[in-house]
């Protein structure tokens, strides 16, 4: 298997595409041999990428009571989870935020909300101020919304906004164990509006919600088939209320080599791990940057806290890598 790794590596760095069936053949390796896959993996991040990290941040800029039922999501109203719910903050609370961001050296920083979208034109406004407040303060001003119109998006855009963020969760096939309230493709036709208006465009998924390791590579070709720039990676962190709440998590292994895939499939793209990094990778977790990825979310996520900033960048330093 060593050298279908190898073979696979090779045909990424001369600048091929590998196909379905070549990522399937990856997804099978043995313990043995995911070592070389994660060092494959890293060799194509190296030369597609480079060695610099690029970290961002978010706000919880608006929470809970989420009309959705997403089976993952802590802020859906259709849950108890205890999860705090809250109306969009001021324009000055999101501005301080990004100032903190800015302090744990993020160079992206998100504003997101709860909900469907927006559907306030007092709240898009707000937004708007918001954009250019972190777009004052030295970040690239990005956003999460839900599913808003291509006018709001481009208002949004004119105010300043830089990249939108709309993730997919998981593949076509599994998205209706995870949620009912709207389609797959109401997900891709956002991402469309998003990028037709001239936004850059994040789009990802979690991991760990009872999908199988075809589905992870059938949403990884989904994303390279239309054209997202940068690719978070979340795991699952089990919340008690939702209906996933039971759902086996992950190894730490499989972890790593879902990473090294989506980095063979998506060589040129940015790929960031976002929340449930510490729980799913526990003492592997510096092998994120070792294995395919090249950024990561400091700070806190949206209702669970992250890890110690200063202790994200002293592994940054540690791996020889630099922000």
């Amino acid at each position: 298997m060593g050298d279908r790794i190898i073979r696979a590596m090779d045909r990424v760095l001369s600048g091929e595409a590998i196909d379905h069936d070549t990522a399937v053949e990856l997804s099978v390796v043995s313990d043995a041999d995911r070592t070389f896959l994660f060092a494959a993996a890293q060799k194509i991040r190296e030369a597609f990428r480079g060695n610099r990290v690029e970290l961002c941040s978010i706000v919880n800029a608006k929470s809970g009571a989420c009309s959705e039922d997403c089976a993952f999501c802590a802020q859906s109203a259709h849950y108890r989870t205890g999860a705090p719910v809250y109306p969009l903050i001021s324009v000055d609370d999101m501005a301080r935020a990004a100032e903190g961001a800015k302090k744990n050296m993020a160079q992206r920083f998100s504003l997101v909300t709860s909900g469907r979208g927006i559907n306030s034109d007092r709240d898009l406004r707000m937004i708007a101020d918001g954009i250019r407040r972190v777009k004052e303060i030295g970040l690239t001003p990005c956003a999460s919304l839900g599913t808003l119109r291509r006018e709001q998006l481009a208002y949004l855009r004119d105010a300043g906004l830089q990249r939108y963020h709309h993730n997919i969760e998981t593949s076509r096939e599994f998205f209706s164990n995870v949620c009912t309230t709207h389609s797959f493709e109401e997900r891709l036709e956002v991402l469309d509006n998003a990028r037709s208006i001239g936004l850059s465009t994040c789009s990802g998924g979690i991991l760990g919600m009872g999908e199988s390791m075809k589905d992870r590579i059938s949403m990884a070709f989904t994303l390279k088939e239309i054209g997202v720039d940068s690719v978070p990676i979340n795991f699952l962190m089990p919340i008690k209320g939702t209906p996933l709440e039971n759902v086996r998590e992950i190894s730490p292994l499989e972890a790593l080599h879902s990473i090294a895939l989506f980095r063979f499939i998506l060589p040129d793209k940015e790929i960031r791990v976002c929340a449930g990094r510490s729980t799913a990778l526990r003492q592997l977790h510096p092998m994120i940057l070792m294995a395919g990825a090249d950024g990561f979310m400091i700070g806190n996520y949206l209702t669970r806290a992250g890890l110690d900033p200063e202790a994200d960048l002293q592994m940054v330093h540690d791996l020889g890598l630099s922000v």
